[in-house]
């Protein structure tokens, strides 16, 4: 199960790395163990190099009852410190647990400022559906 520890290490600005943002109007849903989480039709694309592009949701499309925050943090040169969050399911339901499946960078660096406090999920636990 990927955890921040397998967040790819950017290093440096040097070397062409470039991280662009470009405002989207996919459907983008997002489940995880089958539950819908997350739906939106405004995403932020973020386009960073040596990555798969990344759908950023606004938080308000993006179920929060259903997640705990963590003390996890980790930092990106290019983006900013990121927060994460365990996905924990509905109340008394007794889901599994999927530890930092789901980032957020609250103070982006300026150059990436659209991201704010949008919401990622790593496709590795979360299904990522995209329709155009």
């Amino acid at each position: 199960m990927p955890t921040p520890a397998s967040h790819p290490k950017t290093t440096g600005t040097s070397g062409g790395h470039r991280v662009d943002v470009e405002r989207g109007a996919q459907h983008v849903t997002v489940t995880i163990d089958g539950r819908v989480v997350a739906e939106s039709t405004r995403p932020l694309l973020v386009h960073e190099t040596g990555l798969p592009v990344r759908y950023y949701l606004p938080p308000e499309d993006v179920d929060l009852t259903l997640f705990e925050p963590t003390e996890t943090h980790t930092v990106c040169p290019f983006k900013g410190e990121a927060a994460y969050w365990t996905y924990r399911g509905p109340a008394g339901e007794g889901t599994e647990p999927r530890p930092d499946v789901v980032w957020a960078y609250p103070q982006p660096i300026e150059k990436v400022s659209e991201i704010k406090d949008h919401l990622s999920f790593y496709d590795e636990v979360a299904k990522i559906d995209v329709a155009e």
